[in-house]
């Protein structure tokens, strides 16, 4: 698939000795950029290739994909055991996944089919169905947001799970796509930016990406040799804590987000 990394940058203008004179061009606003500092790291399972991440209520919840070894478990944060868990159809690469009251809401890849768990036993309550890939989904306090790999954010009617409206993510005003696991923090849609280290943060109301968190170098090169992608961000929002993993990752992070206007000078 096509893969497209989002840079912010600032457009100049500049001309040779002897050339024509300097024409003003307008700059592009440069997006933010953040960086990141681990303040705690936890176990984490090598055989999840982690698709969702989210933490209710201080429970850990993750979703993996690939045929045969996708999942839905609630796992100790602390200790990376498992607690609950629930094997997806061996013929579905399982993906993203949210919580709705009592319900967890999942998605698979390319099987337009989507699985609903009874939150606190896992039992299957229901499935249901929606067109194109299905990647990730977060939600806010009215509306779930679904991503499908593409530069757009669905809306979905939380309890009837129909899309009710798309977010164009842009920045810089430049389709951003391959958004996948995202995370609803403080306001803003968190997205992964697949194959890549990039968290972006999406205003909701408008679509474009208010900054970009630079998480390279957070898993050390000896363990990024077996590990595949950066993918997983959750929020707690209760302790105010946001936790980042991967695919076949052997750790979970906790990270503080370093917010670069702090580093300027007064």
């Amino acid at each position: 698939m096509r893969i497209l990394v989002a840079t912010a940058f600032l457009a100049t203008f500049s001309c040779t000795p002897g050339g024509p004179p300097a024409v003003d061009t307008p700059a592009v606003p440069v997006t933010p950029a953040y960086t990141y500092e681990v303040v705690a790291s936890y176990p984490h399972d090598v055989r999840a290739f982690t698709e969702g991440l989210l933490i209710q209520d201080g429970q850990l919840y993750e979703s993996t994909g690939m045929e045969g070894t996708s999942w839905v478990r609630k796992v100790d944060l602390k200790t990376g055991a498992v607690q609950q868990q629930y094997d997806v159809d061996k013929q579905y690469f399982g993906e993203g996944m949210v919580i709705w009251d009592d319900r967890i809401v999942t998605l698979t890849w390319r099987g337009q089919k989507g699985f609903i768990l009874d939150r606190a036993t896992l039992a299957p309550k229901g499935e249901w169905t929606y067109g194109g890939e299905g990647w990730s989904l977060t939600r806010d306090d009215k509306q779930i947001y679904m991503s499908d790999g593409t530069s757009q954010i669905r809306k979905l009617d939380p309890m009837t799970l129909q899309e009710t409206g798309r977010i164009d993510v842009k920045m810089n005003g430049r389709p951003i796509d391959q958004i996948n696991e995202l995370e609803f923090i403080k306001g803003e849609i968190w997205a992964n930016i697949f194959q890549t280290d990039r968290i972006v943060r999406i205003d909701p109301a408008t679509g474009s990406v208010t900054g970009v968190v630079y998480l390279g170098g957070i898993l050390a090169a000896e363990d990024r040799r077996k590990a595949d992608v950066l993918n997983g961000i959750a929020y707690d929002k209760a302790a105010d804590k946001i936790y980042v993993t991967g695919k076949y990752w052997p750790k979970l992070f906790e990270i503080k987000i370093k917010d670069p206007a702090a580093a300027k000078p007064q």
